[in-house]
């Protein structure tokens, strides 16, 4: 199983200005990544616009951010969503050449309960070939996944790795860290509070600002 300590990078997606994919640019960004020591990269997190995008146009992203990375670092997808049987179809469907895990963040809007995030999750997980980083933003979905919540997909799914945590609630960063399975992974969701969640024991960050200057991060 890979480790996804130190900084990832939600790499950002550059479009042309009659909105289409940047190509070009994107291989740019992903060179200078990489080149400037980042540990990991997500494609398709939030920070990649992925709410904006069709379904070809993220199969098109996947393939040539996985062709141009070519193992050089460990890479994540973002594939997420609020309906749990179109998830699982995405992560079914999508070429997996190439990647090593997937971001997948809690179902938005709907605002489930914590056991519909919870058999949300589970029927992911055992439909999924890859490990499965949970995502919680509840200033994004509207709902927060407990620390409960976490560490019982943590100890009930082995294909649940990680928690990417970006609720800013250092009470729930402790109880995660507390209860945790020793090998689950929790990763700072958000970069200003990243040095006092590695201090609590957090592995790394998933790290946006990371685009723009890479050598201050690696």
């Amino acid at each position: 199983m890979k480790k996804f300590y130190g900084t990832g990078v939600a790499v950002i997606t550059p479009f042309q200005t009659d909105g289409s994919v940047d190509f070009p640019t994107l291989e740019t960004i992903l060179e200078n990544l990489i080149s400037n020591g980042i540990d990991y990269l997500i494609s398709l997190g939030t920070t990649g616009e992925s709410a904006a995008l069709s379904s070809a146009e993220k199969k098109e992203i996947w393939k040539f951010t996985a062709k141009t990375v070519a193992s050089r670092v460990p890479l994540v997808a973002g594939i997420g969503g609020n309906h749990t049987q179109a998830v699982i179809e995405n992560i079914r469907s999508f070429d997996k050449q190439g990647f090593d895990a997937i971001l997948s963040v809690s179902p938005y809007y709907n605002k489930p309960t914590q056991e519909g995030i919870y058999q949300h999750y589970k029927a992911i997980a055992e439909t999924s070939d890859l490990p499965i980083i949970l995502y919680n933003v509840p200033g994004r979905t509207g709902s927060n996944i407990s620390a409960e919540t976490t560490i019982r997909l943590a100890n009930d799914c082995n294909k649940i790795i990680a928690i990417k945590e970006a609720s800013g609630n250092f009470d729930q960063f402790n109880q995660i860290m507390r209860d945790k399975p020793a090998d689950f992974m929790l990763i700072s969701g958000d970069d200003p509070v990243t040095l006092p969640m590695i201090a609590l024991g957090a592995v790394g960050v998933i790290s946006v600002i990371g685009n723009a200057v890479p050598q201050l991060f690696s």
